[in-house]
C-alpha cells in the first residue's frame, strides 16, 4: 500500500476516534458529578473494602457490604448535616445580622470609638444593611445544596442521583483492582513510569483523605461543640464552616472562633470569651499540630502554596469534591511533567552516547 494512502487512512482513523471520544464525553458529562462522587467515596472507603474482600473471599459480597457501610457511615450523616445546615441558615442570617449590628453600633461604649475612627475610611453602614448578608448567605446556601448531592434539583432528583452514586460505587468496589490495572496498562508509558504515577496519586489521596479531611472534621466538631456549649446560635453551621476552612492550608477554624470570642468579649460575656479562646488555642489549634505529622507528614510532597490553590481551585471546579480532587489532579499533572522531564533527559543522554 502506498505511503500516502496509508497516511490518509491513519488520519481518517484519528478523526473518527476523536469524534467517538467526543460523543462518549457528551454521553458521560451529565453523570460526571455522580461518577466523581462515587470515585471519591470508593477511595475513602477502599482500605476497609480490601479487608472485607480478604475475609469474605467474594468481591461481589464485599462490594455490597461496603456500599451499605458507606451509606450508613458517610451518606446518611452528610445528608442530615446538609439538611440541618440549610434549615438553620435563615436563623443564622438573623443571628449574624443582630450580632454585627450590635458590634457596629456607633453608640456602643466598647466598639463605638473604634467605629467612629474607621468610618472615616470605610463604609460601616453597608455592613449593617440586611441585604448585604442576605445576598451572600443565599449564594452560599445555594452552592452548598447544589454541590453536595443534588438537593437543589428537588427531593426526587437527589434520590435518583444518590441511587446512581451507590450503583456506581458497587461496580467500582467490585472491579476496582481490574480498573486500576487497565488504566495502568492503557497509559502510553512503561511499567515503572505508570507505577510511579499511580503511587504518587495514591500518596496524595491518602494524605488528603485520611489526613486533611480527618483533622478538619475533628476541628470543626470540636468548634461546633464549643459554640453549642456556650450558647452561640447556629452551632451546626459554624461547625461546617470551620471544617471547610480547616481543609484549606494557611486558613483554619480560628477564622471563625476568634471573631466569635471577640464578639463575646465586646458583648460583655468575658468568661465565655476566655473559655472559647482557651478552647480554640489549646484544643482546636493543638489538634492540627498533634495529628498532622502522624496522618499527613510529608506524603503529599507538594508545596503549601500549591496545595492552597489546588484546594481552592478544586472547590471552585468540583465543589465539595475539590478538597480531594484538586490536590489529586495537581499531583497527577506534576507526576506526568516529571515523566516527560525524565524521558527528555534519557533522550538527551542517548544522543550524547
Amino acid at each position: 500500500m502506498p505511503i500516502e494512502s496509508r497516511n490518509v487512512r491513519w488520519w481518517l482513523l484519528l478523526g473518527v476516534t476523536a469524534i467517538a471520544l467526543y460523543l462518549c464525553w457528551r454521553m458521560v458529562e451529565p453523570f460526571l458529578r455522580v461518577i466523581l462522587w462515587a470515585t471519591v467515596l470508593v477511595i475513602l472507603f477502599y482500605p476497609v473494602h480490601r479487608r472485607l474482600v480478604q475475609r469474605t473471599g467474594r468481591p461481589w459480597l464485599a462490594a455490597l457490604i461496603s456500599c451499605v457501610l458507606v451509606i450508613l457511615i458517610i451518606l446518611v450523616p452528610v445528608t442530615l448535616i446538609t439538611l440541618a445546615v440549610i434549615n438553620e441558615l435563615s436563623g443564622a442570617v438573623d443571628a449574624l445580622q443582630s450580632g454585627v449590628n450590635y458590634i457596629l453600633d456607633p453608640n456602643s461604649p466598647r466598639s463605638g470609638p473604634l467605629l467612629n475612627f474607621l468610618s472615616r475610611y470605610i463604609d460601616v453602614n453597608e455592613l449593617r444593611s440586611q441585604e448585604f448578608f442576605v445576598e451572600r448567605i443565599r449564594g452560599v446556601s445555594g452552592q452548598l445544596a447544589e454541590r453536595t448531592l443534588g438537593f437543589i434539583g428537588g427531593l426526587v432528583g437527589g434520590i435518583i442521583q444518590t441511587f446512581f452514586v451507590i450503583f456506581t460505587m458497587y461496580y467500582l468496589f467490585r472491579d476496582g483492582e481490574n480498573i486500576s490495572r487497565t488504566v495502568r496498562d492503557s497509559l502510553p508509558l512503561d511499567r515503572e513510569q505508570s507505577d510511579s504515577i499511580m503511587s504518587r496519586t495514591r500518596e496524595v489521596i491518602d494524605a488528603s483523605v485520611y489526613g486533611v479531611i480527618t483533622i478538619a472534621a475533628i476541628q470543626g466538631t470540636l468548634g461546633g461543640l464549643a459554640f453549642w456549649a456556650l450558647g452561640i446560635r447556629s452551632a451546626i453551621i459554624w461547625a461546617v464552616v470551620m471544617t471547610f476552612l480547616s481543609m484549606v492550608p494557611m486558613l483554619g477554624a480560628f477564622i471563625v472562633w476568634v471573631p466569635a470570642a471577640l464578639y463575646l468579649a465586646l458583648s460583655g460575656n468575658y468568661v465565655k470569651a476566655i473559655i472559647l479562646a482557651a478552647w480554640g488555642t489549646l484544643v482546636i489549634g493543638m489538634i492540627d499540630n498533634f495529628l498532622r505529622p502522624k496522618l499527613v507528614g510529608s506524603r503529599t510532597r507538594l508545596h503549601e502554596l500549591l496545595i492552597f490553590f489546588s484546594v481552592l481551585g478544586g472547590l471552585n471546579v468540583f465543589g465539595v469534591l475539590g478538597v480531594v480532587l484538586g490536590p489529586v489532579v495537581l499531583a497527577i499533572t506534576l507526576a506526568l511533567i516529571d515523566v516527560y522531564r525524565t524521558a527528555g533527559r534519557s533522550t538527551t543522554a542517548d544522543k550524547a552516547l
